[in-house]
Order: C-alpha cells, then sequence, then structure tokens
C-alpha cells in the first residue's frame, strides 16, 4: 500500500489529474493495486510517467517492466505490487479500468 501511495503522491506531484489507487488483493489479480492517473496529453502522460521512474529509481526501485514511450497515449510502469496506469483522456475513457475492476475497492490518496 506505501507502494501504491507513492505512486499517486508522484503522479498527482505533476498535476496529473483523477489519480485514484484501486485495491486488488482480495480479487485474486496479478498484483496488489493499480493506481490510474490521466494527463492532459500524451506530452503530460510521459512526462508523469518519467518522474515518477526516475524518483523511485533515485530510490532504487526499479519497475519490471515499462509499456508505452512518449508520443503514447498510454503508459505502464510494473512495479509488482502496484502497477501505474498513465493514460490521456481518451485512452482512460476508451479502457476504463476502473469499470473493468469494478468490485476493486477504490483506495483514498493521502494528501502529503
Amino acid at each position: 500500500l506505501d507502494l501504491a501511495h507513492r505512486l499517486a503522491f508522484l503522479a498527482k506531484d505533476k498535476l496529473a489529474a483523477d489519480v485514484i489507487v484501486l485495491d486488488l488483493r482480495d480479487l485474486g489479480a496479478f498484483t496488489d493495486f493499480f493506481v490510474i492517473c490521466t494527463g492532459t496529453n500524451d506530452r503530460q502522460a510521459y512526462a508523469i510517467a518519467e518522474h515518477i521512474r526516475e524518483e523511485l529509481k533515485s530510490d532504487g526501485v526499479m519497475p519490471q517492466g515499462i509499456t508505452g514511450k512518449a508520443g503514447g497515449n498510454w503508459m505502464l510502469l510494473d512495479y509488482l505490487d502496484a502497477v501505474m496506469h498513465v493514460f490521456t483522456p481518451n485512452a482512460r475513457a476508451f479502457y476504463n479500468l476502473e469499470e473493468l475492476w469494478g468490485d476493486a475497492p477504490n483506495i483514498e490518496v493521502p494528501v502529503y
């Protein structure tokens, strides 16, 4: 949960919108948490993802995988226990992970 909160905080640090944390622990998912946020466009989404990657790297935490790239509409950073999804508005609406994982409780993101 600490990692999920840190991901959410770092996303907000770069002005990500609609940051949520979904708790998947009781759903038998491949990860414990999804952290989902939106950047206003592909450049901001990329900047959010890079900020998260760089900050966690400086803490010695490396993602197991990264999907997406600059100019894309969805970037995913897989930290095993928590997976970070950074979307553009249209991609977030299209993939609608909140509805797909509708049984997952939404955990409040603390204010730091």
